[in-house]
């Protein structure tokens, strides 16, 4: 078996209300698919994560020449590619990822993690067998938490108690909120509606997606401590990692970091720093399943747990596949209007667990139709 050809598509949709975190404002959503065929007529998908980042207010021609850039390195990738056998992924992974040539982390990596995602969906699907099992099958469901809690223009504290109290329904036991925002008094009062609103038996976590500066993230989780939180996510920077070390110490409160981290080499140093107690690999950024798998080694290793960030339908399959694999991020139509319409089949909260789907591969088919009208490269 040989790879034939390995191409991209891109999605933008817009929101009906754009979203805030403690940063970015994101008036889209969508998605970046690499899809990769073989002479064998079996076909793989892989998602990576965003080339133009969808909280952009960019002009279209920045957009387009961003996407050129992208379209650009998948071309200079292809080479080690095309050809090989689907099945040598270390070899692939190894010869595309040549740091001199192409850059360490940004752009490029997200495209190889696309490309390593879609050889290892055509990896499982010639042995007939989803991804979580070729990968270590430790789980059949695991714990899924519903992200959301965003700002937005005329959202009251009655909405954000209303949307966390809507995402339980789905049957979750765990919801996650935006902080760093607003101003730490008025956030630390978001977060006591939120836990009046969920109840005591409903993990709640906060994301200051890297908003504060350490004394202020310190400040921050002082003050809601008292509302039983189970994580604090990226509270400062992400190569802040003295930051991470300090706030760590300073709250009794888990810090959680990772998502905006790249490769085995990035987690061994932000592990080894011990700048958080539970560990965010997004494979759809740091490289794939195959660095995806090697970081959830080295966490293992030093007993930490993984709750990846990103897409659902792609780490339902890793953080099931590992046995220090934590909880899933579930993002549902409260974030993103095209939910439900993506793909053929949409992962569903059960209990507050969610399943891999039992198909070969990592059963992700796209909704074509729904998604034509969206494609913009």
């Amino acid at each position: 078996m040989k790879v034939t050809e390995v191409r991209m598509e891109v999605y933008r949709w817009p929101r009906h209300t754009p979203i805030r975190n403690g940063r970015y404002t994101y008036p889209t959503n969508g998605l970046d698919v690499i899809k990769i065929d073989t002479d064998e007529g079996i076909s793989g998908i892989g998602i990576c994560g965003s080339i133009t980042e969808t909280q952009s207010d960019l002009g279209e021609a920045s957009l387009n020449a961003i996407r050129d850039v992208g379209r650009s390195i998948l071309e200079h990738l292809k080479q080690y590619v095309v050809g090989q056998d689907p099945f040598n992924t270390e070899r692939i992974w190894d010869e595309m990822w040549q740091p001199k040539l192409v850059g360490r982390r940004g752009i490029t990596t997200r495209i190889i993690s696309g490309i390593d995602i879609g050889l290892w969906d055509i990896r499982a699907k010639v042995a007939g067998r989803p991804l979580y099992k070729m990968l270590g099958g430790f789980s059949e469901k695991i714990p899924a938490y519903v992200a959301g809690g965003y700002y937005e223009d005329g959202k009251s504290l009655e909405d954000l108690a209303k949307e966390m109290q809507l995402a339980v329904a789905t049957g979750t036991r765990a919801v996650k909120m935006k902080v760093g925002g607003a101003s730490i008094s008025e956030d630390v009062e978001r977060v006591r509606v939120v836990r009046e609103a969920i109840g005591p038996n409903v993990r709640l976590m906060v994301d200051a997606n890297c908003a504060y500066r350490f004394y202020e993230a310190i400040e921050f989780a002082r003050k809601i401590e008292g509302y039983d939180i189970f994580w604090f996510e990226e509270p400062v920077n992400p190569d802040d990692y003295e930051g991470h070390r300090l706030i760590s110490r300073a709250t009794s409160i888990p810090i959680a970091t990772g998502e905006n981290e790249y490769t085995r080499y990035g987690f061994r140093d932000l592990i080894q720093n011990r700048c958080a107690a539970i560990i965010q690999p997004d494979a759809m950024v740091m490289g794939g399943v195959t660095e995806f798998m090697k970081v959830a080694a080295i966490a293992q290793a030093h007993d930490l747990p993984i709750a990846p960030h990103g897409i659902q339908e792609v780490h339902v399959h890793l953080v099931t596949a590992i046995s220090n694999g934590l909880t899933l991020e579930f993002y549902g139509g409260a974030t993103d209007p095209m939910w439900g319409q993506m793909f053929k089949e949409e992962l569903q909260i059960k209990d507050g667990f969610v399943s891999p789907p039992d198909v070969p591969g990592l059963g992700i088919e796209l909704n074509d139709e729904a998604l034509k009208p969206y494609r913009v490269a």
